[in-house]
């Protein structure tokens, strides 16, 4: 494993993949090959020149370019364009330098110059070996003594064999309808996915998978990739008319530009790809392991069943009422109490306070101590909801800095739930924010803070910008996690979620500051099912915070709902005064049997048994590392009846091992349980539980 260089050739090497590039003849800088991993150096192909065809199909437009830019006879879509002060507006690349750190993740780094002119372009590769992950990015600088604008720098381009027709799989949505899995051939021509919200999007999201069509969760050829970064975005994939295929993502350059100041540079977000042998499924575990791993801020802690108090209150929060609802949550077992919306001054409806980061003093005269003392004395952590990157015109303020606002100067200010949103480009911004949080934080004793933010762009103006103002899109994101991660650096006790009206914001740069998302403000069951599936294509269960509430009506028994939201990071939303002490009851049992799964489903492996977007009878398994135990949880929602439930076919179990499962006679071979399965009968709008133990 690692790197080697042969020649011009660059071989990346992980547990089971390569990705290998290298200088073709004519000193372009090609994609070689992304498969399996190969046994010996030379087994990897060469770089080859493609023939002239016509003066409309140039070679040049036939090379499968590692990192393309605009310039020449070549009408692929590419991944830089720049215009340099004199008005040139292309750019053209070539080889200079490499560099080679084989470590613990493994870099190399490939140098480019233009031409001409004296801007550089660094490739960056790193690998996660045991993931099977290439991390890439890249670094821009210019060396004149003039401005360059750029107008589109992506992050990566992934290219997969050529030759053969490919599916291409991606997430779409809407707010309270997160993570459809879409699957459509890509045809020649390009396929383009975007967000131009300012954050991520419930819309699209910045994952692909891409297969020759016969994939499925346990075998084929499947090659994916995503991108760390929590504003706009754009996936380019392009099918070019000699059936070659190509993704490129990054950051959307869709009213985009920036300005590189003579001596400035810029990095791109990570776009991270992988390859897998064997499926969706290990597509996915690899991912997972690698979230788990790696990216989030406190690693593998599990994570507490918490109460979150927003529906049973709304804004009518004071003491005396989260009291009574956190002497409830305690007698059912909940480890942390929330606080929502509702607790800071003037917030007595959504059209006012928003911006003025302070108890309220009506309903909290003396702060949140006296709360958060009684939290504390029943046995919970105490959590608290903020919406750090909005303001209301009813706040103290928009009233004293109405020009922090994102706004275009001669536009009316369009408001979304009565709100704008705070311009995060700005350093006099961030200060106020930081400030007022911090003060929050260090006066209280608070472990879990709910970020939200509630509404997507409009007039995305930057009055004042100190360059370029279209920069807004990328220095907006870049000041939030500036805030994020001062404010974590500062008390690194919060674990701290991510909301963005339910999945609004949930990408790999979030998951470097923020242990949990809130996966969507649809919380009935049998809808949860079908985004938590679409959650889990690279998500893992650790960080899906899935709340048990009242939305769906009492037709759904409550084993269902709690079942549901044990797939995930379990949490409580419903009003318990309402819930009365026999249902109360009935989900304290289920928290004490999601308190002993836990470690398997926040941090086992997952196995999508059966689709619940696909079919009214599901099924997904998880189950532990080290393949002692699993879980089962099967769904029934509406059948018409007659109606004949296929078996269960377990995976992951070691095939000559002995496992029982729960609720059925005796005991068999784990090849027994993954090939002939086993039947779980239910009705309508039940499921079931079922514990996995190897003997």
């Amino acid at each position: 494993m690692g790197i080697t260089k042969i020649a011009n050739q660059w071989i990346l090497e992980t547990n089971l993949s390569a990705y290998v590039l290298g200088l073709d003849p004519d000193g372009n800088l090609v994609h070689l090959y992304w498969k399996e991993r190969l046994p010996y150096p030379e087994d990897y192909p060469d770089a080859l020149v493609p023939r002239e065809i016509s003066s409309f199909d140039m070679p040049y437009s036939q090379v499968r370019e590692e990192y393309p830019a605009y310039a020449g006879i070549k009408y692929i879509d590419p991944c830089l364009k720049a215009t340099f002060a004199d008005g040139t507006r292309d750019v053209v690349l070539q080889f200079e330098s490499d560099e080679i750190e084989n470590g613990d993740m493994p870099l190399l780094k490939v140098h480019m110059r233009d031409r001409f002119y004296p801007l550089s372009v660094t490739l960056c590769y790193r690998l996660h070996e045991r993931y099977d992950l290439v991390e890439r990015r890249v670094e821009i600088h210019n060396g004149d003594d003039q401005p360059v604008t750029i107008e589109r720098i992506w992050s990566a381009q992934w290219h997969v064999p050529v030759n053969q027709p490919y599916r291409l799989t991606h997430l779409v949505g809407r707010w309270a309808g997160e993570m459809k899995i879409i699957r459509e051939e890509l045809t020649p021509g390009l396929k383009i996915l975007e967000s131009r919200r300012l954050t991520s999007s419930h819309y699209h999201h910045p994952w692909f998978a891409l297969d020759p069509g016969g994939a499925d969760e346990e075998q084929g050829d499947v090659w994916f990739g995503t991108l760390a970064w929590s504003g706009n975005w754009k996936l380019s994939a392009e099918v070019d008319a000699y059936a070659s295929t190509r993704v490129s993502m990054g950051i959307n350059d869709w009213d985009f530009a920036l300005r590189l100041a003579p001596g400035e540079s810029f990095s791109t977000p990570p776009c991270f790809g992988g390859y897998s042998a064997s499926g969706f499924g290990n597509a996915s575990r690899a991912l997972h392991d690698f979230i788990r791993e790696q990216k989030l801020p406190h690693g593998q802690v599990l994570h507490r069943v918490l109460y979150n108090s927003w529906e049973a209150t709304e804004f009518n929060v004071d003491v005396a009422s989260q009291i009574e609802l956190a002497e409830l949550a305690a007698e059912m077992g909940v480890e942390l109490f929330v606080l929502d919306d509702g607790w800071f001054h003037g917030r007595s409806s959504d059209r006012a306070g928003l911006g003025d980061w302070w108890p309220d003093e009506k309903k909290f005269p003396d702060g949140l101590s006296p709360l958060i003392r009684r939290v504390n004395e029943l046995g919970m952590d105490f959590g608290l909801w903020f919406e750090p990157e909005m303001v209301n015109p009813d706040s103290d303020l928009y009233r004293a800095h109405p020009d922090w606002v994102i706004h275009f100067p001669g536009r009316a200010r369009s408001e979304a739930r009565h709100q704008l949103i705070l311009n995060m480009a700005r350093a006099d911004v961030l200060q106020y924010l930081v400030e007022k949080m911090d003060r929050i934080l260090s006066e209280n004793k608070i472990n879990f803070i709910k970020w939200d933010m509630n509404r997507n762009v409009s007039e995305p103006g930057w009055p004042d910008a100190p360059g370029e103002a279209r920069e807004l899109w990328v220095r907006y994101v870049e000041g939030v996690y500036a805030v994020w991660r001062t404010l974590a650096s500062r008390h690194p006790q919060v674990i701290w979620q991510s909301c963005s009206g339910g999945g609004g914001r949930c990408d790999l740069g979030m998951l470097s500051l923020a242990d949990q998302v809130w996966t969507s403000d649809n919380t009935e069951p049998a809808a949860r099912l079908q985004i938590q599936e679409g959650f889990s294509m690279l998500y893992p269960a650790s960080i899906m915070e899935a709340w048990v509430t009242d939305m769906g009506g009492a037709e759904i028994p409550l084993a269902f709902r709690m079942h549901a939201s044990m797939c995930g990071s379990l949490g409580i939303g419903g009003h318990l005064v309402r819930w009365g002490a026999e249902r109360r009851a009935e989900a304290a049992q289920w928290i004490k049997v999601y308190k002993e799964i836990r470690p398997i489903v926040q941090y086992g492996d997952q196995f999508r048994l059966i689709s619940p977007q696909q079919n009214a009878f599901s099924a997904v398994e998880y189950l532990g590392k080290d393949g002692a135990e699993g879980v089962l949880f099967v769904f029934r929602t509406h059948l018409v009846e007659p109606a004949a439930l296929p078996p269960i076919h377990l995976r992951g179990l070691d095939p000559q091992g002995i496992y029982e499962v729960e609720g059925h006679a005796g005991i068999r071979s784990g090849r027994a349980w993954m090939e002939a399965g086993l039947p779980v009968p239910l009705k309508d709008y039940s499921s079931a539980l079922l514990r996995i133990r190897r003997k």
